[in-house]
């Protein structure tokens, strides 16, 4: 009879502890990927980051680099994040002649 006990006991710790708390991040992931809207910067279960462009049922097109879109699953994208921008030392935004100019990988190892 204890170890009905025990077992009941250790049931309950399973559910507490792995059935919970995997069902709230299940649950979130859901509602991450229900509230996504066009521009939105999200990462894909793959790793990949991006924007959104355009929205289906079940398919997102996500803006990888500019002028460059992949078709993913929705189910893919794993989590919403801020949009980040990246800008390389000495290379201006609008400037293609800086980034012409740009040191080349042999001249940046001496």
């Amino acid at each position: 009879m204890l170890v009905f006990g025990y077992f009941g006991l250790l049931i309950v710790g399973f559910y507490f502890l792995l059935v919970r708390p995997q069902r709230r991040q299940v649950a979130a992931r859901r509602a991450i990927v229900a509230a996504i809207e066009v521009g939105d910067a999200v990462v894909t279960a793959g790793g990949i980051h991006g924007v959104i462009a355009s929205l289906d049922t079940d398919l997102v097109g996500l803006e990888i680099a500019p002028g460059v879109v992949i078709t993913i699953a929705r189910g893919a994208i794993n989590a919403r994040h801020a949009t980040m921008h990246v800008v390389l030392p000495g290379v201006g935004e609008n400037d293609e002649t800086q980034a012409l100019n740009a040191p080349t990988k042999d001249e940046l190892e001496k």
